[in-house]
């Protein structure tokens, strides 16, 4: 009896080491303004593919970029696209490119904390532009007040809050203001990195939102997931139409409609300050980060997997996240150009 109980150890400790061996593990790192999204994703898919453990680092686009460039992640994560001259140096170290694929649809918000207004308040592009400038410096200034009659507004010192590292919401950010304000693109310019104006640095969007929170007077972007989450006050921004719009999934959605029926064949758009009068000026698609081949077949097969199953199933968790879908016409591009990844 003992032998048979000895032996039938034996048994299930081998049937652990294979169902171990069996199991994969793939790593991924980057942007923070999709990690709600990313994080309900991985465990959903995770519970259909109990072999597969995607482990994800919500460290901001600027790490995603170098980590996958580096080698040192499976793939990354970016709310801005890789320039021309990050997909040369990938191209450059690995001697075959990257390919990006559009995942879902966010927004920044202009988040803020002023004791004593509850208001939902109006910004125009040039409030915004000149609060980041270090031009307009009270709560109280006419660029403020004037969109918002009504409102008592303190005469209180404005606390600029921004990411302090390579950020794809920063990237975001300043993409509208480069397009909605001359002197913003002259002096200071669009990029997940850039030499801020004025202002306090937090790292990713959850403690960019914790400063906010707990800093009277402050003002900065944060993905709008983060402010639902934190309970935050967040305005509505004048589009190019001349609308006050807030970001919620239908002026999300309304933002990429043009986007979608134009989109290019390497997914690399911008829809800040898109047209149309219903449409969130300051939303973007995010992009997951996917070498075009890969030494491994296994891990290949399984990133593809789950990217599949995020075009199709995946999706109809976003706007529980408050998120928005991808438009159909850029799915139906996406799974084609799937076939791309070797």
């Amino acid at each position: 009896m003992k032998r048979i109980a000895g032996m039938l150890l034996v048994v299930l400790g081998v049937a652990g080491v294979l169902w171990a061996d069996s199991a994969l593990s793939i790593t991924g790192a980057g942007a923070t303004f999709p990690y709600p999204m990313y994080s309900k994703w991985f465990d959903e898919y995770h519970k259909k593919n109990s072999n597969l453990e995607i482990n994800y680092q919500s460290i901001g686009s600027g790490g995603g970029i170098k980590q996958v460039t580096e080698g040192t992640v499976d793939f990354g994560a970016t709310d801005g696209p890789m320039n021309d001259d990050q997909l040369k140096a990938y191209q450059d170290k690995h001697g075959f490119g990257i390919l990006h694929f559009p995942t879902v649809l966010g927004a920044d918000v202009p988040a803020y904390n002023i004791p004593g207004v509850t208001s939902e308040l109006n910004f125009t592009p040039e409030a915004i532009a000149g609060v980041f400038l270090g031009k307009i410096t009270k709560w109280n200034d006419p660029a403020i007040a004037g969109p918002n009659k009504g409102v008592n507004l303190p005469a209180n010192e404005i606390v600029v809050v921004h990411r302090s590292e390579g950020s794809g919401t920063t990237y975001i950010w300043t993409d509208y203001l480069s397009k909605v304000s001359e002197e913003w693109k002259t002096k200071v310019g669009k990029g997940a990195s850039v030499n801020w104006p004025v202002g306090l640095g937090a790292k990713g969007n959850e403690s960019v939102a914790g400063t906010i929170k707990n800093t009277p007077n402050s003002f900065g972007y944060v993905e709008l997931i983060y402010a639902i989450q934190n309970h935050m006050p967040y305005g509505r921004v004048r589009n190019s139409a001349g609308a006050f719009i807030k970001a919620d999934l239908a002026s999300v959605t309304a933002a990429a409609a043009g986007a979608a029926k134009n989109m290019p064949d390497d997914f690399r758009v911008s829809i800040t300050d898109a047209p149309g009068k219903t449409a969130y000026p300051i939303s973007s698609f995010t992009w997951l980060l996917v070498p075009a081949k890969f030494s491994d077949a296994t891990k290949r097969d399984a990133i593809k997997g789950f990217v599949k199953w995020m075009l199709a199933d995946g999706q109809n968790y976003t706007e529980a996240l408050s998120y928005a879908k991808l438009p159909k016409e850029v799915v139906a591009k996406e799974l084609k150009a799937l076939n791309n990844v070797q």
